[in-house]
């Protein structure tokens, strides 16, 4: 009976049938007297790396059965060797999950000339992705209705299985959000309202409408994108359709302002499918093509995973062990960051007394409307002192970037503060983000 829960969920823009499944396993290991805070971080990247790992080899055996054996091995090569796979695949985002049941879907999709492929199952899949992130139906809605347009018996596809799975989907859906939310919620509605017609993601920022041509795409495909374009003009014509769910998704986010590189994260496995594709005919080059591939994509794989911006997750292991103190009762952090960038109480687990900057958007209309975080970060000292204008208000331990210390120096010597850790975070500060992470503690609390 503790913990946080962002505005997303208070405003109904986010649905429980996802965060269930970690529910469910946080469930499995406290009724098994295991839930210490270690496994609670490491079950949910283990389960989501499994279901990944079973999406590779679905992926295997999907062009194993279109093309044959030696495309398949290909294909499932670069998968492996995507950088942006391996940064993406162990993280519980939604969009991971996205893209996982996306070759799901994808492996009992009824492409042309295939034999295989099962109408329900792969839009079971979709309707389960859609269900989980609403964004889930862009890239799927040229490949259905391609499927519409060569399916003889369109009735039956509509009668027998695109409407029953819908309803059963949506209906568990809002049967799951009813019980947790205690109302009836329609998330996905929320969801279009939020991100479409009231384009309220630009709150988090927005990029020109090139970015996925320029950077987006470019950047998470690495050096798979000169075999990308030589696939695509390789590949036969009856994949052209996997092309255009790519072309078409990238489209359709182009017109959102606010852009990220882990929203194009479901075209990842399409592309590699070119990709693949031209490996596989660069007859002499192969080899060699194959070692550049494997090379340039396991220094960023490991640079991105392991050292890159790992601050944020190091500095929780210190603020889990004011849990073990027999002072976590007095104790409160305060993390001083933009928002979430930190996790919170799934890394420490204990009912300890925490609070960081908050920045949710303004649902109100509201034209002068500025978050707590960047009203923060105009003044920070000024900010500080206002907040805490009490001794006894003021948090036992402060954490924040190192770009912030010089600002707020006086503010630390004045109130007795001392810094007892640095954690390293990046070898990019940008802006708010720092090199470093500091943690600061209050000296008469050190003394506990």
């Amino acid at each position: 009976n503790y913990g946080y829960l962002t505005w997303e969920w208070a405003s109904g823009l986010r649905g429980y049938s996802y965060p269930l499944i970690f529910a469910s396993i946080y469930k499995a290991l406290q009724l098994l007297g295991k839930d210490d805070v270690q496994l609670l971080i490491w079950v949910p990247r283990l389960a989501q790396a499994v279901l990944a790992a079973f999406a590779d080899v679905k992926l295997y055996s999907l062009v194993r059965h279109l093309e044959n054996a030696e495309t398949a091995k290909c294909v499932y090569f670069c998968q492996l060797c995507s950088w942006f796979t391996w940064y993406s695949c162990t993280r519980t985002l939604t969009n991971t999950m996205e893209t996982l049941l996306t070759i799901f879907a994808l492996s009992c999709y009824p492409i042309k000339g295939s034999k295989m492929g099962s109408s329900c199952k792969y839009l079971a899949l979709i309707a389960l992705a859609i269900v989980i992130r609403p964004t889930a139906v862009i890239p799927w809605i040229p490949l259905v209705f391609s499927h519409f347009l060569q399916e003889q018996r369109k009735a039956v596809l509509i009668l027998h299985n695109c409407i029953p799975v819908g309803l059963v989907t949506v209906g568990t859906s809002l049967i799951i959000d009813r019980v947790f939310f205690g109302e009836w919620v329609l998330v996905q509605l929320n969801f279009l309202k939020f991100n479409v017609l009231q384009n309220l993601g630009t709150f988090y920022g927005s990029h020109p409408w090139h970015w996925y041509f320029t950077q987006g795409l470019p950047v998470i495909l690495g050096t798979h994108l000169p075999f990308f374009i030589h696939g695509c003009v390789l590949a036969p014509k009856r994949y052209r359709i996997f092309l255009m769910a790519v072309i078409w998704t990238v489209l359709v986010y182009r017109t959102l302002s606010h852009k990220e590189f882990r929203f194009i994260y479901p075209v990842l496995p399409f592309c590699m499918f070119f990709c693949g594709y031209s490996l596989k005919h660069l007859k002499a080059w192969k080899k060699s093509a194959a070692r550049f591939l494997l090379l340039s994509n396991l220094l960023p794989a490991l640079y991105a995973g392991l050292i890159h911006q790992r601050g944020t997750l190091d500095v929780m292991s210190h603020i889990q062990q004011l849990c073990n103190n027999s002072y976590q009762s007095q104790a409160f952090v305060f993390i001083m960051m933009p928002c979430h960038s930190t996790p919170f109480y799934s890394h420490v687990h204990c009912p300890l007394k925490m609070r960081f900057l908050q920045c949710p958007p303004d649902l109100t209309g509201n034209e002068s409307y500025i978050d707590e975080a960047d009203v923060f970060y105009s003044n920070p000292l000024g900010w500080l002192n206002k907040e805490f204008y009490n001794d006894t208000l003021l948090p036992s331990h402060l954490i924040f970037f190192s770009v912030l210390e010089e600002e707020i120096s006086s503010f630390l010597a004045l109130r007795g503060y001392e810094k007892t850790a640095s954690v390293f975070h990046t070898h990019i500060p940008q802006g708010r983000v720092g090199s470093h992470i500091y943690v600061y503690g209050k000296k008469t609390e050190m003394n506990h």
